[in-house]
């Protein structure tokens, strides 16, 4: 069933980036030979029109295949005059530039569009409900106890516990007023959080606020209506698109450990992991997989889709193509690099496997 999750979750994200490249390059009205869910050899293939429709033994990708259209130039097919008009080659930089970078933008728009539905359908919170106090903590000091609710802080109405932990976190050292509520009666009380260090998301050390409690772990459900769920979908796929951003500039700066890079084993090893958790993670866990997908595909490295459009940019700078032994030598290193990096993820995820240890 792992395999099973994985591979619903793998085609799906292919299916929809390849749909990218596809629907624009037939608004466009550019001629699409194939369309590919997988590489190698095909298992099943279907033409329909004048596009030849395959699923393919290598579930790891997918391609459109466009008249005129190779990766390598040598492959340059000869192109009949009357379908010149059609051929991706021959179209004017903007439309291959378009077609290339729809692939990403429905990776990206369809993360929106899973938010959006999950927002819709509801999402659990943790409520902000004392479970434990620590201590010789703040907390314990003012007397908070076991079963209180947090329900104001410093004039704002406090709903879940991420409201909460935002604010006490933002104020070390600072005394916050904060409306507590036990059984039927309120009250309120002066607290100072006290300033501790903590590991950020990146692994840096950052100086937060605490008080010394916990959650008690209930939860609620909120919906959210049209208006509340789309807005939500949109500030959520922006921050998890900027965190991915962020993360490979942390990674490229050695700020995260290399050893966080994952591979295949590790996306079918998580998507069976969030789908026995339910439908609700495994969907969540399918958006944030495929704003990495779009975002990573968006990279300035040749083979990749952010590699073509480096190649139209510089073309529509020089004004002319690059050349054809330019471009050649460009895919091998970047195909060099994309090999290395896949051997290098399976390395991590099998040293994983073996030690039991979970990405850092």
């Amino acid at each position: 069933m792992v395999i099973f999750y994985a591979a619903v979750l793998l085609g799906i994200l292919i299916f929809v980036h390849e749909l990218g490249h596809f629907l624009l390059a037939k608004i466009l009205g550019v001629k699409v030979l194939k369309f590919s869910l997988g590489f190698g050899p095909k298992i099943i293939s279907k033409k329909y029109g004048e596009t030849e429709y395959l699923l393919s033994a290598v579930p790891l990708g997918g391609y459109v295949k466009m008249l005129g259209q190779s990766d390598m130039p040598q492959e340059d097919e000869v192109i009949p005059e009357a379908e010149k008009h059609r051929a991706y080659n021959f179209q004017p930089i903007w439309k291959r530039f378009s077609i290339v970078f729809f692939g990403p933008v429905f990776n990206i728009c369809f993360a929106t569009i899973v938010f959006f539905f999950i927002f819709l359908n509801g999402v659990p919170y943790l409520l902000p409900e004392i479970g434990e106090v620590t201590a010789d903590s703040p907390a314990s000091q003012k007397g908070l106890m076991k079963g209180d609710s947090i329900i104001e802080i410093n004039g704002t109405t406090i709903n879940k516990w991420d409201d909460m932990t935002s604010i006490i976190h933002n104020q070390p050292g600072k005394e916050i007023n904060v409306k507590i509520k036990r059984e039927s009666s309120t009250f309120d009380l002066a607290i100072v959080p006290e300033k501790k260090v903590v590991k950020d998301l990146f692994g840096q050390d950052k100086e937060v606020g605490l008080i010394g409690i916990t959650p008690s772990g209930k939860t609620s459900i909120r919906q959210e209506g049209l208006i509340g769920a789309l807005s939500l979908s949109v500030t959520r796929t922006w921050d998890i698109s900027v965190l991915t951003v962020v993360s490979i500039v942390k990674l490229i700066q050695r700020v995260i450990p290399a050893e966080t890079i994952g591979g295949p084993i590790l996306i079918v090893q998580m998507a069976g992991q969030q789908a026995s958790q339910g439908a609700l993670s495994f969907f969540m866990f399918m958006a944030i997989i495929s704003i990495n997908l779009g975002i990573l595909n968006i990279l300035p490295i040749p083979v990749l889709d952010g590699g073509h459009l480096m190649f139209l940019g510089i073309e529509a700078i020089r004004k002319k193509p690059l050349s054809e032994k330019f471009i050649m030598i460009a895919q091998r290193i970047g195909l060099a690099l994309l090999i290395t990096l896949m051997v290098f993820a399976f390395y991590n995820d099998i040293m994983r496997l073996i030690t039991g240890k979970m990405v850092p």
